[in-house]
This record gives C-alpha cells, sequence and structure tokens, in this order.
C-alpha cells in the first residue's frame, strides 16, 4: 500500500504520528521550520522532547549557525522545508519517505520501522536539484532530541548514557555516566542568546568500525521512563553525539565526516549520495531498549539456514595451534574434534604457508605443500569423514608486500594516497570497488569451495589502512565509503552463489563488530583475549553488541587445567554461538567428557539462545568485577551464566521481572561438578548464591518458574536472570 501526500499549503502547521503500535513518531513542520520530531509514542505513553532539525545536512557553502562542530545546527537544516512525503507497507513493514528542500539541496529522510520492533531505521538521501556544484561535508542520518520539551528545570537531569568502548583483547567494555556533570556542566549559555556548541561525541576512522568507540549507545532516564538504544550499521567512519541546547538535549548520528574523516562528496548537478543506515531503539527503559534493538537486530538479518541451526565450530587456532597448522598436528584434533561433538572444523591461519612466516605472503591463498605433504585434502577429507563441515580462515582484503599477487594485480587494485599503495604492518589493502580486486576475491572463494567442499570460513581483517584513499574519489573519506560499501556488496554476491556458505565475522578478535557486516554474515569471534579468566566480562556484554546467537565467545579448555578451570572457559562459551578450541587430542578421558557434555547441552540450548533477549543481573559487567553474570530471558524460563574470579564467595543477583514467583534453579553445566549453594528470595526478586572453595569458577544455570503449590526439588543449583534496568 502506497500513499503520497502532496505539499501542504497555508501557515498552518501540519502533524504526522507515524510507526507501529509499538514506536510511533511525533513529526511537526509548517511552511516557518522544518520538520522535527516532537515526540515519541511507546507503550508506556508519549513522550514529548526537546525539537531540533530532523535532517541536519552541512556543506562547504553552508556551515552552522552558531559556529560548531556539531553535526546539529546546521544552517541547512534550518532551511529546509517540507516538499511531501510518501508512505509504503509492504507485508510488516513499513517505510515513510519524508522530502525536504532548502535552496538546491533537496534531502529526503527514508524511515523504516517493522510491526512489533520498537525500533527505526533511518537513512537520509541527498539530491543536488540545481545547476551549480554542491559539496557535502556531512549528512548525518538521525538527528532529534531525547529529553522532555517544557517544564523541566534541568533537562540533563537523572539522564544517563550507557556506551562502551573497546580495544584488542579488551572489547566491549561499558560504562554507565550521568550526562549532567563533567561533560556537560552547566553554561548559562541562555544569557547569550545562542545554543552551547560542543557535544559529547565518539567518531570511528578508519575500516575498524569497533575498535576503540562503540557505534551502539543507551539514553536513559528511568524518572521520565524513555531510554534510546542506537546502532550505526556501517563498517567504515561514523559518529554519533549527544548534545545540549538551551531548550533540551539532542541525539545525532552519521556516517564519516569531513572534520572527523576527511570525508567530502562533490555534487555535480542531478548529483545525489545516501548516508549510511541506523537504527533507533525506544523504550521505557534501559532494558526494554536493548529488548527493541535486538529484536530489529533478527528482523534484519539475511535469511541463512545457520541463522537456526548454530552448529558447533571448532577451530584450531586460540591456545592451540595459533597459526600453525600441519598434517600431523590436525588429524589428531580433527578425529579428537568429532568425538566430542562438533559440527564444523576450521583450519585457522598458516594453511597457505610454505615460508614458515605467512605474515606477509598472504593473498594467493594456495594449499602449503609443505604443511601438508599428502596435500590439504587429506585433512579436508579427514574432517568430512567424520562427519563434520571443513571451514578455513581467510584474510581476504589484505595481500602481504611479499606475496605474487602484489605485483600480479593492477596498482589500482589497492587502496592508494597520492599514488602510492596503502601499506600497514606488512601488507597492502585491497580496493574492493576495482574489479580486478572483486574477481581475485570471488575466484578464491568459490575455487576453495569447489575444490576443497568448504563450508566455512572465518574472514580475519587485522589491519586498518586508515582514513582511506584519494584514487578516483572527491576525498579519501569518501572512497574508503565506497570501498566499504564494496565490501558489503561482494559479500551479498558471495553469498548469493553460495546460500549455504556460513561466514564468521572476524577482526583480530572484534574491531569490525557492526551490523552492516553482522546483518549478513552467520557470527563473531567476540575477542583475540588468551587469559581465560580476562574474558568473561567481554563475553557477558557481547549481546549489548550484537545478537546472542552471533557472540562466539572461546571456550578453549586445556589439558593441564583442573576440573573447575576447564568448565569456566566452557561456560564463557556457552550462552551464544559456542565456539571451541584447545587440544583436546592430550586430554584424559575424564576431560573430554566433559567438553562434550557441554557441546551437547550447546546443542539443546541453540533454539532458546537465538530467540532470547539478553540482561544483566549484576549489572553492566567491569574489567576486574569479582563477579559477572549474563542473562537470556525466553519462553523456557531464564538462561544465567555466572562466573566467579576472586576471594569473594557469595553474590546476590537481581530479577525484577521474577518478584513474586515460585522459582526453582537447577544446573544445566557444569553436571559433574559441586552445585552452588543458591536461595531464592520471591519478595525481591533476588537470587543469593555462594560458590565453591575455589578462586575461578563458573555456571550456567536455569531458572523456572514453578507452578503454585508444586513441591520444590531438591538440591537447588545456581541461575541468575535480570529484566528490567541495567545498572
Amino acid at each position: 500500500m502506497t500513499t503520497t501526500h502532496p505539499p501542504a499549503t497555508g501557515a498552518t502547521p501540519a502533524r504526522l504520528q507515524w510507526g507501529t503500535d509499538v514506536l510511533a513518531l511525533d513529526l511537526h513542520w509548517d511552511d516557518g521550520h522544518p520538520v522535527t520530531c516532537a515526540g515519541y509514542v511507546i507503550r508506556s505513553g508519549h513522550h514529548r522532547v526537546h525539537r531540533v532539525p530532523l535532517v541536519e545536512v552541512l556543506t562547504a557553502d553552508a556551515g552552522h549557525r552558531p559556529a560548531s562542530g556539531r553535526l546539529a545546527h546546521t544552517e541547512h537544516g534550518l532551511r529546509f522545508r517540507y516538499v511531501e512525503h510518501l508512505e509504503t507497507v509492504v507485508a510488516d513493514t513499513r517505510t515513510l519517505t519524508l522530502r525536504q528542500r532548502s535552496a538546491d539541496l533537496e534531502a529526503t529522510i527514508e524511515l523504516t520501522a517493522r510491526e512489533g520492533v520498537a525500533a527505526l531505521t533511518s537513512r537520509v538521501r541527498v539530491v543536488n536539484i540545481g545547476t551549480g556544484r554542491i559539496v557535502l561535508r556531512a549528512v548525518a542520518s538521525w538527528v532529534a532530541g531525547f529529553t522532555e520539551r517544557d517544564g523541566v528545570d534541568d533537562a540533563l537531569a537523572g539522564w544517563d548514557r550507557l556506551t562502551g568502548t573497546s580495544d584488542w583483547l579488551g572489547e566491549g567494555r561499558w560504562t554507565r555516566t550521568p550526562l549532567r556533570g563533567p561533560d556537560f556542566v552547566p553554561l548559562a549559555e541562555h544569557l547569550t542568546g545562542h545554543n552551547p556548541r560542543g557535544a559529547f561525541s565518539a567518531v570511528s576512522t578508519g575500516t575498524w568500525s569497533t575498535a576503540q568507540h562503540l557505534p551502539t549507545g543507551i539514553l536513559e532516564s528511568s524518572a521520565v521512563g524513555l531510554a534510546l538504544a542506537w546502532q550505526i550499521e556501517h563498517n567504515g567512519a561514523w559518529r554519533w553525539e549527544i548534545g545540549e541546547d538551551t531548550a533540551g538535549a539532542y541525539l545525532g548520528l552519521s556516517g564519516p565526516t569531513d572534520a572527523d574523516s576527511g570525508w567530502t562528496r562533490v555534487l555535480d548537478p542531478a548529483g545525489g549520495f545516501v548516508s549510511v543506515p541506523v537504527t533507533l531503539a525506544v523504550g521505557d527503559s534501559a532494558g526494554a531498549a536493548v529488548d527493541a534493538l535486538t529484536d530489529h537486530r533478527r528482523a534484519t538479518r539475511r535469511h541463512h539456514p545457520d541463522n537456526a541451526a548454530m552448529p558447533v565450530v571448532f577451530n584450531d587456532y586460540m591456545n592451540t595451534l595459533d597459526g600453525d597448522p600441519t598434517t600431523e598436528k590436525l588429524l589428531p584434533l580433527v578425529r579428537a574434534a568429532a568425538d566430542v561433538g562438533a559440527e564444523v572444523f576450521c583450519i585457522d591461519a598458516g594453511w597457505y604457508d610454505d615460508s614458515g612466516h605467512w605474515w606477509d605472503t598472504v593473498g594467493a591463498w594456495q594449499p602449503s605443500t609443505t604443511r601438508f605433504p599428502g596435500g590439504l585434502a587429506e585433512v579436508i577429507d579427514a574432517i568430512h569423514a567424520a562427519g563434520m563441515v571443513a571451514g578455513l580462515w581467510l584474510e581476504p582484503e589484505v595481500v602481504g608486500i611479499r606475496s605474487p599477487l602484489a605485483d600480479a594485480l593492477p596498482h589500482e587494485a589497492f587502496l592508494q594516497r597520492n599514488g602510492e599503495r596503502v601499506v600497514e604492518h606488512d601488507r597492502f589493502h585491497l580496493d574492493l570497488r576495482h574489479p580486478a580486486a572483486r574477481g581475485h576475491l570471488d575466484d578464491v572463494v568459490d575455487r576453495l569451495v569447489a575444490d576443497f567442499g568448504v563450508g566455512f570460513f572465518k574472514m580475519d581483517y587485522n589491519i586498518n589502512p586508515g582514513s582511506g584513499t584519494d584514487r578516483d574519489a572527491d576525498s579519501v573519506g569518501d572512497g574508503l565509503l565506497e570501498h566499504n560499501r564494496a565490501v558489503l556488496d561482494w559479500l551479498d554476491g558471495v553469498l548469493d552463489r553460495h546460500p549455504t556458505l556460513v561466514i564468521e565475522n572476524c577482526s583480530s578478535g572484534a574491531m569490525r563488530m557492526d551490523y552492516a557486516m553482522l546483518s549478513r554474515l552467520a557470527m563473531q569471534s567476540t575477542s583475540d583475549q588468551q587469559d581465560f579468566r580476562k574474558y568473561p566480562p567481554i563475553a557477558a556484554a557481547a549481546p549489548l553488541s550484537i545478537l546472542p546467537e552471533q557472540a562466539a565467545s572461546w571456550a578453549y579448555p586445556q589439558p593441564e587445567m583442573d576440573a573447575e578451570e576447564s568448565a569456566f572457559c566452557l561456560v564463557t562459551g556457552l550462552l551464544g554461538r559456542f565456539y571451541v578450541s584447545g587440544h583436546l587430542n592430550r586430554m584424559d578421558a575424564a576431560q573430554r567428557e566433559r567438553v562434550a557434555d557441554a557441546i551437547a547441552v550447546a546443542k539443546t540450548l541453540r533454539e532458546e539462545i537465538g530467540a532470547s533477549h539478553p540482561h544483566w543481573p549484576l549489572g553492566l559487567p567491569r574489567w576486574d568485577d569479582p563477579w559477572i553474570a549474563l542473562g537470556l530471558r525466553g519462553d523456557r524460563g531464564d538462561l544465567v551464566s555466572v562466573w566467579h574470579r576472586g576471594d569473594q564467595d557469595a553474590v546476590s543477583l537481581s530479577f525484577p521481572h521474577l518478584v513474586g514467583d515460585d522459582v526453582e534453579v537447577t544446573a544445566v553445566f557444569p553436571r559433574d561438578l559441586p552445585a552452588w549453594h543458591t536461595e531464592w528470595d520471591a519478595t525481591t526478586g533476588t537470587l543469593h548464591v555462594r560458590g565453591v572453595d575455589t578462586r575461578f569458577a563458573a555456571r550456567t544455570l536455569r531458572l523456572s518458574t514453578r507452578p503454585t503449590g508444586s513441591t520444590p526439588t531438591p538440591a537447588p543449583d545456581h541461575t541468575d536472570h535480570i529484566e528490567g534496568a541495567i545498572q
């Protein structure tokens, strides 16, 4: 169904409430003002918010008013005037396109929402409708207020931001911070007659989209009963910002900009540009907003059989072969992985290397003859004979400086600066805009699938080439943006040709853990962290950024570990996409049986995990916390993993959604080690847990609501889950 609305006439203000039954926007405009978002309508009520222009575009000939470095307060933003809007409904998806004009610049915002999902996706298309050139410097994909519009002495009082930072080996470290504080002090700007000029912002440059700041975040006010969660769905440079005006505060989301990442785009007459997609989820609490963002991620993933199948993957790398695979080393691991129930066996880095130093020789992706005297097919055949899918590690976008491909491919097939190929850590970087680069990678994937029956690729990404390329581009940032989009198009082509192929998204751990990539790819390795004691905060926080069923947190038990340490490792991966490594072939029978039991349990949990919503009964995990917990809420009850890392032997976990319920706590894993003592307090929804007398231990538990009057099950174990607030 499509409905077009012509331009409004006269000076009467116009209003459009658009969306679904779980989230709608209250949009306002008139002849003297641009379209603004005046409020959010969710199930708990109508929240009026500070009104700012919904579309903000910065150009070389029209900057900010007043001068600032913001996404907001652009001259075009103030000048835009409504032209028309179009509503389209296809199945459960609603789309609104709303067109505005400022002189020769036309901007159309496209909003997409799905029934039952309290989130919307936004992008902006701008077109030059004049006869001269327009130089774009920033095109925000979303700008709108979030604080109450009237009757509030301090609009930021009571508002918190929940945001994350990452680093290699320390991914997804989230914190809760009050907005009113050092980042937003009272400025008395009303005395000047101007809005403030600064903002609290996070940016990413280059192609590691999640290497430092995360493109996801949450704003919450428990007093107002409103929370907004967002994600920028781009595999390159981006910016988000929170700004305070005299009348309230706003949130801005964008792809690359001139100021942050050297991005400009020249629009010739009739030329256009489309911004990167972003998604905003809205709820009455941070937990509800995360639920909505989780629903959006599931609703917008590429359809693939792996989304539901979620086979258990064994990978030989982490704390095991470490990039040094050989036939002699692999065959015992293949047998051991099959014996414990793995369904995919991935041969990781090094399988293509004859020299003994593979880092700067990658690119041709031909099997090594020295590592596999009988050929790589000998190992692949053994994997298949054991009933497992064969997988290979690839780092497709790079070519080592010593690789023959460095000279065989055209100079123009690589990212460049001023005619020189960009080198980072002894690698060149392919430019996927060039047909020779894309053709080479298509040939590689198609050959490995055809020759070896490969059904799984771990696609890694270990360098960041910087701000971009100036070859055939208006700016280095624009060259990179188009390359990033070409990467996505290439991945779509691979999956179109090989619809059952499973691809893992890896990037030095999780340096490119964004939903441009993860809307297409099956799973995400959450870290390269090799110290099992440091992994739990990474694993527990991962569902804030990605779906639980895509979060592959490594479970790498080793023969030298004691039983509690081994179980600790296995619990780390259990409430996600189960991803196993370790010297299984060197373990004794009891150790292998524990791994086999974990894999058996993981297989029984797959369906639940794929329909669950994450919660944090101990609040956001901090790096050094002695107790960490991740809960998943589903139709069959609550699953919770709890890790103990210190001397504090007891902890209390909060489950406000289970207040008043009679709850049974049972062990999920491990099932061969002493049960933790648990005590349930229904009046407060609190689970009191006491661990075993070891410094490092972990358990995965289930919380089930018992029918009234039922007999308690003896020897309860340990469980945990969270519902509403994220502390």
